[in-house]
């Protein structure tokens, strides 16, 4: 085979592995909730079953997964490396739109018999994030409407939350800032999707 014909295939190939606008590519405009909604309709079914059933509004549903993986279902964190060339793993094992925890995710799987249940399904996604913040509220009261604080103990769990390890954290705490100022800005914007 000719140099050029290996290069064409391997770049066909890379092609059709890539699939930039996969599945797992964000929504365009993610400033804009009903643009959101408006190209993934399934996302609002996963978000008012998961509003049903565990009391978590759509819009801070929306302000964490946009926080955790911009809406991208395959999302993991960045890669970690020695001598900053080798690469050593994952910074965690955070995978997919809500960016559950291997052990968290496990914990939700047995604790829901949701053997099949997966973390690049919206569906399975957003139940889990109900799931946790529920757990949050009864475990510490933080209402379920407090994006800020429910965000403050999903990211550092609840132990990390009630020892206040978010306050050695000044990044953090201006992320959960911004969470809940996005999920005041996709609440206010959900009132007037069609």
């Amino acid at each position: 085979m000719t140099k050029r014909l290996m290069q064409i295939l391997c770049l066909l190939l890379l092609t059709a592995c890539g699939g930039g606008g996969g599945s797992g590519s964000a929504p365009r405009n993610l400033d804009n909730a009903c643009s959101i909604l408006d190209q993934r309709p399934g996302y609002l079914r996963a978000f008012k079953a998961t509003e049903r059933k565990w009391g978590v509004p759509v819009h801070v549903q929306m302000a964490t997964i946009y926080q955790e993986s911009k809406f991208i279902a395959d999302a993991r964190t960045p890669l970690r490396y020695a001598l900053g060339v080798v690469p050593i793993g994952r910074q965690s094992s955070a995978f997919g739109y809500s960016q559950a925890l291997d052990g968290t995710w496990k914990e939700y799987v047995a604790d829901q018999r949701a053997r099949r249940a997966r973390r690049d399904d919206i569906r399975d996604a957003t139940d889990f994030m109900g799931w946790y913040m529920a757990g949050t509220n009864r475990a510490l009261g933080i209402p379920l409407t407090d994006a800020r604080n429910q965000y403050l103990a999903y990211h550092d769990g609840r132990t990390g939350y009630t020892r206040g390890t978010y306050r050695a954290k000044p990044w953090l705490i201006r992320i959960s800032g911004e969470i809940e100022a996005r999920a005041a800005m996709y609440q206010s914007q959900l009132s007037f999707c069609s």
